[in-house]
This record gives C-alpha cells, structure tokens and sequence, in this order.
C-alpha cells in the first residue's frame, strides 16, 4: 500500500505543480493580450496622426510642435507680440491705457464683399456653400454667439444681405456697401460702427474656421495696446527679391509673422488713422497697417494655422474636412 500511496504520489505531483503555474500563466497570457491591444490601438492612433500631420503639412498649417495633433492644440502657445517683435510697449503704453474688456462692446465689421476670383467659382467665393452653409455664415454666427459683441456691420452687395437676415441673429445687424479698395469698405463699414463702442473688429467673412477664443483673446489685446491682430509664426523660410526675381536678403524667421483676421482696433485709433490714409492718399494692404502710419503699437495675438482665407478649390477641400472632423 505504501508503495502504491508512493507511485500515486509522484504521478500526481507534475500536474500539481502544472496548475500552480496555471494560474500566472493565465494571467500573464490576459496581460500580453491587453498590451499587445493597447499597442495595437497606439500604433493606430499614430497612424492616424500621421495622415493628419501629412495632410496639413502639404497646406504648410502643421503646427510648429509636433506634439500637436488636434486643432486645439495648435493654439497651445497662448501668447502675443509685438509686429516684428521690434517694440516692448507696456500695456498702457501707445495708443492703448489698459482697461478691461466689458461684454457687449464691440463692433464687428463683416467683409463679404469681395469678387473671389482666384476661385474661379461663378459664385464670390464667401457665398459658396460649405457642408451645406454658405462660407461666409461660419465666422458671422460665431460673432453672433459672442457676448462681447455689440453689432455686426456686414459690408456686402444688396443682393447679398438675405443670406446674413436669414440667421436671424439677437445682435444688432447693419449693412454697408463694398468700396473699390479693402480699406474703402473698411471705412464704409466703420462710417455704421456705433460710436460707444470699446472696439472694433474688421474681419474676412473668406475665413470660416474662426474660433471665438481667439476672438476673444484679440479683443483683450486690443483693449490694452489700441490695435492687436491675430497671427501665426511663419514656419517656411522668406526671401526677399528684386524685380528680376534675384535674392535681395533673407529675413529672420523669428521676427516675421503670418497676420490673420479679426483685425481689432479702438475707435478713436482708426479714425485717426483713415484720416491720415486719406489726407496723405496712402493704400495699406490690411486694416491694422492704418495703425501703423500712425506710429502706434499693433499686437499680435497668436491664432491658429487654421484660420486660414479661403482663397483657392484646395483650400476648400481643407476647410471642408476640418469641419467635418469636428
């Protein structure tokens, strides 16, 4: 019997030693098949942000971290500068003397008037339809959700002003005509600003993917500098050249900025300075170059690489995807 009991004890004791490591291996078989999930789902996730990355890249609006793999995140640096980041004007310095931004204050001037050849539509371009909404309606219903503005002047041909009645917005909605330069219909639009407002903010109704933070944080610039415009780095190398196309001097990348819109400026401010466009018969390519014929401060407020002007198809094709993946 004892030899019996013996034979038994060494036949059982392999399988009792296999299923004290069953467990373990058990759990160690869970565990690699959950890494091995997990690494599955990163390497998809970096697939996908590897196609996002490339997609922006060929449109040159990658942000200049390449951490960044959402539209928020290319606004990560909330921070302003100085145009050319020449000047360190305090913030009561220039034309500004601080204060804080109060709701209802400002008055945005809307432009939807131009022709939008470069498009080649048949349409201007701001009244091509987007994902089912005309561009132009993007940026206006973002100012329209905004409690720091006042009133929207929208500058835009009669035939035009159904598209922005049609939203049906609780602010106060003007229209003004289009002039033959950018700075005519900005003058236009400024000449229906109500007079008590802070501030106001000229914008092109072409850059649809406005969002209202960076409105917002514009706006504070502008209460405490007197102008400030949305702007990003310049992230390709610039040449300058001559009229035969030779290289004159390349400037410094660090200093050079891509400006954006809205373009915001105190009142006061941009009726000196269309005074003195007009008395002198300057042309400026942008509102805020008013500002600087003045010899006052501008800010940059850092955007984001999205808010593009949409100005040829493939930027629509950008802008339409962006839109759908939000």
């Amino acid at each position: 019997r004892r030899a019996s009991l013996g034979i038994t004890t060494l036949l059982l004791f392999p399988i009792s030693l296999l299923r004290s490591f069953a467990l373990p291996l058990e759990w160690l078989d869970k565990r690699h098949q959950g890494d091995k999930k997990k690494n599955d789902e990163d390497d998809i996730g970096k697939a996908r942000f590897s196609f996002s990355d490339l997609r922006l890249a060929t449109k040159q609006l990658t942000c200049n971290s390449k951490t960044c793999s959402s539209r928020s995140s290319l606004s990560c640096r909330r921070r302003s500068h100085v145009i050319l980041a020449s000047s360190s004007v305090s913030a009561s310095g220039g034309g500004g003397g601080g204060g804080e931004l109060e709701l209802n204050a400002v008055s945005v001037v809307f432009l939807a008037g131009g022709v939008g050849k470069r498009m080649g539509a048949k349409l201007p371009k701001q009244y091509i339809k987007l994902g089912g909404k005309e561009i132009a309606l993007y940026s206006f219903e973002v100012f329209a959700g905004m409690s720091h503005v006042r009133e929207i002047i929208v500058v835009c041909e009669e035939e035009y002003e159904s598209v922005f009645k049609s939203v049906g917005v609780e602010k106060t909605l003007k229209f003004a005509r289009p002039g033959k330069e950018r700075q005519d219909s900005c003058f236009n639009g400024f000449q229906e600003a109500d007079q008590s407002s802070s501030l106001v903010a000229i914008h092109d109704s072409a850059r649809p993917l406005l969002r209202a933070e960076d409105a917002v944080a514009c706006f504070e610039d502008a209460i405490k500098y007197g102008a400030a415009v949305l702007g990003v780095p310049v992230k390709s190398t610039i040449k300058e050249v001559d009229g035969n196309q030779l290289v004159v001097r390349t400037p410094d990348r660090a200093t050079l900025w891509e400006v954006q819109t809205p373009q915001v400026i105190k009142p006061e401010l941009l009726r000196k300075g269309f005074e003195k466009v007009k008395a002198e018969n300057l042309e400026v390519t942008d509102d805020v170059s008013i500002i600087e014929q003045l010899g006052e401060p501008v800010r940059i407020t850092t955007g984001d690489y999205y808010n593009i002007k949409l100005t040829t198809p493939e930027d629509l094709q950008l802008a339409e995807s962006v839109l759908t993946e939000e």
